[in-house]
């Protein structure tokens, strides 16, 4: 998380969890409660509910910008994240108002293909 994802300058802070919304790893300041974390990963199986409901991530409501059953973005204000799921987990980026959302969601979405590719 801090070195792949806030390492690189692209993300504020990042998270990842499990399919089943547990906590793998946060960076400081930075946290997704297990409710918060299965309904984001609920959200890639029905991307339609989560458009209209929203993403809830540290107790903030975001609005979905996009969801499929691999990426949801979301943004309140200047801020926001993306997160896509690999084959194991879920990884979360988050920006804020210094970083460039296309900045983050790459950074996310390459580290995703990496672990995709590698079987996570």
């Amino acid at each position: 998380v801090d070195q792949q994802l806030v390492g690189t300058g692209n993300c504020a802070k990042a998270a990842i969890i499990g399919h089943d919304g547990n906590t793998w790893a946060t960076s400081a300041g930075f946290k997704v409660s297990p409710q918060e974390g299965a309904s984001l990963a609920a959200g890639f199986n029905n991307p339609g509910g989560i458009q209209g409901s929203g993403v809830l991530m540290g107790g903030i409501k975001y609005m979905t910008l996009r969801a499929d059953n691999r990426s949801i973005y979301c943004k309140k204000g200047a801020t926001g994240a993306a997160c896509v799921k690999t084959g194991q987990s879920i990884l979360i980026g988050w920006y804020d108002e210094n970083i460039q959302p296309g900045q983050c969601s790459s950074t996310v979405e390459r580290l995703a293909d990496y672990l995709i590719d590698n079987g996570y």
